[in-house]
């Protein structure tokens, strides 16, 4: 082989070899390649001249049934042989850097008019989807259920720029720019976290432009607060501004803006009239567009050490459940001082928004459907719900109060915008073999600087790292560690920083957890022993049915003989000890049926190799545990359905859907009430009472029940699981916060 073919050989293995890890991105601190400027596309005379949207039931502003305008009228375009190289063709059209995916089908409802494409064969590299070879513009055998939709990337390309080739109907299309922002103009607003007044802001052709306000109404307002996670707008100073606008001159955008008030998006608003642009550079209104926004409870502007430290429901009557993040979750309502959920049916962003309005964020990211964030239990109130968009609350939208059917498996949830906090850019995680783990560091304030530092792990557990995944929008965590060694992270962040943290799990930064603040104190020091976490998109939600306890509950009188191995096992109360061979035990039996009502498999924290082997009863117990007082009974149970087995050593968990039962008739499954005077009380089961393995939801891990016990007969009745009743039913409850069996 001569050299040249041996050069020929070695960049052939280079560039393979490039390839192999140019998905991998570069290294922190090496130059990220330059992005690709937008450039207008340089079309020849005779090529069909279309304009593109994306239209529909949109879960986001980047999404939707794709719709062509050409001749005059809005039109489709069908699914048959549409890949994902003419989605790319389609959303670098509108300005995206890329398509994600597309949808057959009309998954974003039947569109109308004409079906303007079919059949097309796009490489990728089109400049317009008028070039992609097909059957010919209008030519099709199509319905409408066959309408294709895309999904695009959220990054805009850099510079794009819209083009309006056609000029006479330029008010029906939607706005297409590259960013949107407020733009804090006043010194006292410049320094709030969040930004909720200043200048409405849009990027085109890669500058940021204000809008002339001539056409400006408050509905304008009411759908930029909303994109920027705020439920509502208020008015503001215009003589300040307009001080301001004459000391500066504005650069106006080409167009004004068009909206409804109910739209999710700017993007999804209609362009408006041409700017009439003085020769002064002033518009006909004379001044930019200038919005305030009214921030909810929980974000309200405050300097960054002075917010709430935990987020709380600003209503009553509807709450989010099941979400990683603060503004996402199942919804569920309360009727009848009993919280149930909504049937996904009819279910879109307008409905959506009004939740996430009523609940102090913005317009909705996302309407969910198909119990995505997690199942609930109990009833299914509303179904097939219509909202106009004004509502001030989900409860006042219509909805089929016949409609019945409905299972928890068609659950409705949202995803809502929320203000900007910063909080993502003051923690890190770091040596990690991907972005979702690693060790914890934060950004902290010393000496008059900002430095990076690592976190105490001396009692470092589930709940702290809850809130460092949920900081990050990392989803739940999977596992929390107080030892990193096999993560080395940034040398120079070896030093703690911050010790002493412990969360109640709802906070939005780990800053405002209790810790020791400057005061730092911490054995085991930082580095290698420093906090660490890895997280998860998903995670299981462990759910009691209180039903199975409350219709299986009976009293046993049982030998005190036959229960040697059940006292060597501390499943009998502690004065058992003094009992005589001959006396006998009264035992409370109930079966248990827990449910994973979760996004992802429930596997115990404990492995296989730290089970016990009881010689008495012949089998295995990883997880099972009982108090022994007699008050308070509390365990962690695994299941044997589907992909899981406990025989022979088999690998435990509760798969999503299922449940695990422990019958009534398994020793241990009891609790000892031979000491127990007769009475009311209130019977509480609590599953892992200890946050030893993470869920998407822990309200939900206490059952109880009332508890009649007159000596001879015991009555089980009311159960119910923990946070699906309102405030006041459950407050009839005594006893219930320190977790006791209480006798009244």
């Amino acid at each position: 082989m001569t050299a040249a073919h041996i050069l020929l050989v070695l960049l052939a293995l280079l560039q393979l070899t490039c390839g192999q890890y140019e998905h991998l991105g570069y290294p922190p601190g090496y130059p990220e390649p330059e992005q690709e400027q937008y450039t207008p596309p340089q079309l020849a005379p005779d090529t069909p001249r279309i304009q593109l949207r994306l239209a529909g039931d949109k879960r986001k502003h980047n999404e939707g049934r794709v719709e062509v305008f050409y001749n005059g009228e809005w039109g489709t375009v069908c699914d048959d042989d549409f890949n994902i190289h003419s989605a790319q063709v389609v959303c670098r059209e509108l300005g995206y850097l890329e398509a994600v995916s597309w949808s057959p089908s009309s998954k974003y409802g039947k569109g109308e008019g004409p079906i303007w494409f079919d059949n097309l064969h796009c490489t990728g590299k089109e400049k317009t989807l008028a070039l992609c070879p097909s059957n010919g513009i209008g030519v099709s055998d199509c319905k409408h259920s066959e309408d294709v939709g895309v999904v695009c990337s959220d990054r805009r390309i850099p510079g794009f720029k819209f083009v309006n080739t056609l000029p006479n109907h330029v008010e029906n299309m939607d706005i297409q720019v590259e960013d949107v922002r407020i733009r804090a103009i006043l010194s006292s607003y410049r320094k709030r976290i969040p930004v909720t007044e200043g200048y409405v802001e849009v990027k085109d052709g890669g500058k940021w432009k204000q809008i002339c306000s001539s056409d400006w109404t408050e509905l304008n307002s009411r759908v930029i607060c909303g994109m920027f996670g705020f439920p509502g707008e208020r008015k503001y100073n215009a003589r300040v501004y307009k001080m301001f606008a004459r000391r500066r001159k504005p650069s106006y955008w080409d167009f004004s803006v068009n909206c409804t008030g109910t739209e999710a998006h700017l993007s999804s608003c209609k362009l408006g009239q041409v700017t009439s642009v003085k020769s002064n550079g002033t518009c006909s209104g004379g001044l930019p567009v200038v919005v305030s926004c009214v921030p909810g409870r929980a974000f309200a502007p405050t300097p960054m050490t002075g917010f709430r430290k935990a987020f709380r429901q600003e209503q009553p009557l509807v709450r989010l459940r099941g979400g990683a993040i603060v503004g996402e979750g199942r919804v569920e309502v309360l009727k009848n001082g009993e919280w149930g959920t909504i049937c996904d049916d009819n279910w879109n962003l307008l409905s959506a928004t009004v939740v996430c309005r009523e609940l102090g964020f913005g317009t909705a990211k996302e309407a969910l459907s198909g119990g995505r964030l997690g199942q609930g239990m109990g009833p299914v109130h509303m179904n097939e719900v219509q909202c106009s968009g004004f509502e001030k609350s989900i409860t006042e939208c219509y909805f089929n109060k016949e409609s019945l059917g409905c299972s928890h498996e068609e659950d409705a949830a949202v995803r809502c915008n929320v203000p900007a906090m910063g909080f993502q850019e003051r923690l890190r995680l770091s040596g990690g073999r991907n972005p979702y783990e690693g060790r914890v560091e934060v950004l902290v304030e010393r000496n008059g600087s900002l430095v990076w530092g690592t976190v105490c792990s001396e009692g470092w557990g589930t709940m702290e790292a809850m809130v460092v995944c949920r900081q990050l929008g990392l989803g739940f965590a999977s596992s929390a560690f107080q030892e990193t060694w096999y993560w080395p992270g940034e040398v120079s962040a070896d030093g703690v920083v911050m010790s002493g943290v412990r969360c109640s799990g709802t906070e939005m930064s780990l800053s405002h957890c209790l810790h020791h603040g400057d005061h730092l104190t911490c054995n085991k020091g930082g580095g290698r022993n420093a906090a660490g976490v890895s997280c998860s998109e998903t995670a299981p939600d462990l759910v009691l049915n209180p039903q199975v306890v409350e219709q299986t509950t009976y009293m046993e009188d049982r030998p005190m003989f036959m229960l040697q191995c059940a006292y060597e096992e501390n499943c009998l109360s502690s004065t058992s000890s003094q009992a005589p061979a001959n006396s006998y035990r009264r035992l409370l039996r109930f079966s248990s049926q827990i449910h994973n009502n979760g996004q992802s498999d429930f596997r115990p924290k404990a492995g296989r190799h730290s089970w016990v082997w009881h010689d008495c009863h012949r089998s295995v117990s990883p997880l099972h545990h009982m108090l022994d007082n007699g008050h308070v009974f509390a365990f962690v149970l695994a299941g044997i359905e589907k992909v899981y087995e406990c025989a022979n050593f088999g690998e435990q968990g509760i798969t999503v859907g299922c449940w695990d039962t422990y019958r009534h008739d398994i020793d241990c499954q009891w609790i000892d009430i031979t000491e127990l005077k007769p009475g009311d009380y209130i019977f509480q089961i609590v599953i892992n009472p200890n946050y030893e393995v993470p869920e998407s939801d822990y309200t939900n891990n206490i059952m109880k029940c009332r508890c009649r016990y007159d000596g001879h007969r015991v009555w089980m009745y009311s159960c119910h699981n923990g946070g699906s009743l309102s405030t006041e039913t459950e407050q009839t409850f005594p006893g219930l916060l320190n977790n006791q069996v209480t006798h009244r």
